[in-house]
């Protein structure tokens, strides 16, 4: 019996010794593919004490409403949301956000589909408050088809679906780049170091030298000039990928804020109530030899 487990064992390390060397092996190949760290939007909403910027994320419902809305969807939302406390046209003047004058002129930019109640035909009608925001397209069939195959994703959650949401988001969009020379890029795909993926069966060029990134299907949706800021923001590509990532990131966590300012509360309470705990515990034992 024992002869045997000693076999057995010798059989499992040298398994485990053979599997160590091949990992070891592969680790520069591994270590090729991959995309580059994402770079920081600098954020106010960031740290324990952060908070969202009412300014950036009326700008960055502007660039979304104005660009990424043609193609991307988000339906988890209603326009009633963007006057939510704390939101993009936040007012405390109207607790209730479907009384907010400027988010209902908002949605009455958009059209949506309706039933006409006394034909029972399909229409289109201005969006109210109560409305979920503007579909691009009728279903996923027609947005992959309109697309390349490829149907943009809904963005209702997406910095919360990606690690390092806001940062990942503004690098993806800021950060297209020509292909390097010796990338094979097939029709219809973009290079973009910030896009998972691994790039080695298209890579001509010294192996141990793989470009950081991967292939999107999403040509660079913005360009400098392309939407225009009323409060002097700078209408470059950058602040544009900043603030339209600052806005995603709200739709994401909405009540982020108030979160934050629930644990700052019960931190608070907890602190003292380990004080009041500690005083009591000494006024109890006080002279009693333990």
């Amino acid at each position: 019996m024992i002869g045997k487990l000693t076999v057995s064992t010798t059989k499992i390390i040298a398994s485990a010794a053979v599997a160590l060397g091949l990992a070891v092996s592969a680790a520069p190949a591994l270590a090729a593919g991959g995309a580059a760290h994402p770079r920081s939007g600098g954020f106010s909403f960031e740290g324990p004490f952060g908070v969202y910027d009412q300014g950036q994320l009326q700008r960055g419902y502007k660039v979304y409403h104005e660009v990424c809305a043609a193609c991307h969807s988000m339906n988890l939302m209603h326009y009633r949301n963007l006057g939510d406390a704390h939101g993009p046209f936040w007012n405390p003047r109207y607790p209730n956000p479907n009384d907010n004058p400027v988010v209902k002129a908002l949605a009455a930019e958009n059209q949506v589909p309706d039933i006409d109640s006394e034909t029972g035909e399909a229409i289109m009608r201005d969006a109210t408050p109560a409305d979920k925001f503007r579909q691009p397209y009728p279903n996923a069939t027609a947005a992959a088809a309109g697309n390349g195959g490829a149907a943009p994703p809904d963005l209702s959650v997406m910095a919360k679906a990606r690690h390092d949401g806001a940062n990942y988001i503004y690098s993806l969009l800021s950060g297209y780049r020509a292909a390097p020379a010796g990338l094979q890029i097939r029709e219809g795909q973009h290079y973009n170091p910030y896009m998972a993926g691994d790039l080695t069966p298209f890579w001509t060029g010294d192996h141990d030298h793989v470009p950081e990134g991967g292939f999107i299907a999403m040509p660079p949706p913005l360009q400098n000039g392309q939407v225009t800021y009323d409060d002097g923001s700078p209408q470059t590509v950058d602040q544009y990928a900043k603030d339209v990532a600052a806005f995603i990131a709200w739709t994401s966590e909405p009540k982020m804020v108030e979160r934050k300012q629930a644990g700052f509360g019960v931190m608070i309470f907890l602190l003292i109530f380990a004080g009041l705990t500690y005083a009591s515990y000494r006024r109890i034992w006080k002279g009693v030899a333990h």
